[in-house]
Order: structure tokens, then sequence, then C-alpha cells
């Protein structure tokens, strides 16, 4: 039986933690999710993260790259992208680009710290987003220091859940008549929520 996400196209630019996880989750609820990836660098078989979608390896470094994903897009309903920000306009796929290309586009971004801001440009890990939102100190027994959680707690709930639910609900409003957007979620807006 198709899921409620059925006859939704959505373009994942490869990557790691919260971007694989939104697009998991939205493949898994029957969205059909293209993973565009680098050459040689297909999703290892059997990863969790990469279940329920297709992989096509693309060179965005050229032109003709460039071409294929824009043109993938075009016909899409979402994109996922979790790069540091910039990254995707230099590539020639930035949002003000892409939504040229397909108004109706809902365009999903996830970092660990947002696309503006003295941290935008940073790289940063799990543990630096539940520390720095406050979280960590919750975390492990009471009477002894944080302990890591047993899962990425920021990336997975923090990044990827919170996108997977504004694009949902940011192509909901596509189909009420609304235009394309730029979602842009943050892990640490995310842990700091929970």
């Amino acid at each position: 039986m198709p899921g409620p996400l059925a006859g939704l196209k959505i373009v994942e630019m490869a990557g790691l933690g919260p971007g694989p996880f939104a697009a998991m989750m939205l493949a898994d609820h029957g969205a059909e999710v293209i993973r565009v990836e680098r050459p040689g660098n297909l999703a290892v078989p059997g990863d969790p993260l990469t279940r329920s979608r297709r992989s096509l390896a693309v060179n965005l470094k050229s032109e003709e790259g460039v071409a294929i994903v824009r043109g993938l897009v075009a016909q899409s309903d979402g994109l996922i992208e979790g790069y540091r920000p910039g990254v995707m306009e230099r590539l020639g796929l930035g949002p003000d680009l892409l939504l040229a290309d397909n108004p109706k586009l809902v365009y999903g971004r996830v970092t660990g710290w947002g696309q503006e801001g003295p941290l935008g440009g940073e790289a940063g890990h799990d543990m630096d987003y539940l520390a720095l939102t406050g979280l960590l100190p919750g975390l492990g027994r009471k009477a002894g220091p944080p302990m890591a959680p047993v899962n990425y707690l920021a990336d997975f709930a923090g990044g990827g859940m919170m996108l997977a639910f504004a694009m949902v609900a940011a192509l909901l409003d596509g189909q009420r008549g609304g235009e394309g957007q730029v979602i842009d979620a943050a892990m640490t807006d995310g842990a700091a929520l929970l």
C-alpha cells in the first residue's frame, strides 16, 4: 500500500546525518526520493539511512552534472541538502536559481548552526549542538558527568526530523496553492526545541 506521501518526488543531495535521515523519513512515507551522490561514492548497501530510495552518481563539479540535477529538480516537489552554507550556491544549485526553474519547489536545507550567524560556516558535531543548547547536561546518570546519547540526537531528532516535518508542511502548503519556499533547519534550533 502506498504511503501518504506517494506521488511526491524529492531530490536528496547525499550527505551525512540529518539530510539522509529526513530523506529516509519522506521515502518511508511514500515519497519517491532520488539520492544524488558523487561518482564512486554510492551508499553502502544495507545502510538504513539510505533505504527506500534510488541513488544516482553525478559529478557536481561539471556543467553536465549540474544540468542533470537542475533537470531533476525542475520536475520535483522538493530538494534536501545538508551542505555548509554557500556550497549549493557555488555549485550553481542555490535556492534562487532552482526556485526560478521550479516556483513550487520546497528547498530543504539543514546545517548545524543555520545559514547565517557567527557559527553559520563552522563545522560541528552532535555533541557540540547538544552542549550549546543546554541539552547535554541532562543526559547521563544524575550523579555523573554528561554522557553521549546512544544515537545522534541533534542530527536525527533536532535536524532531520525537524527538516522532514517542515518539508511536509511546506509541500502541503504548495498543494493548497502556496508558492515554493526555502526551509532552513538548524540542528541547534531543533535540539533546543527538545
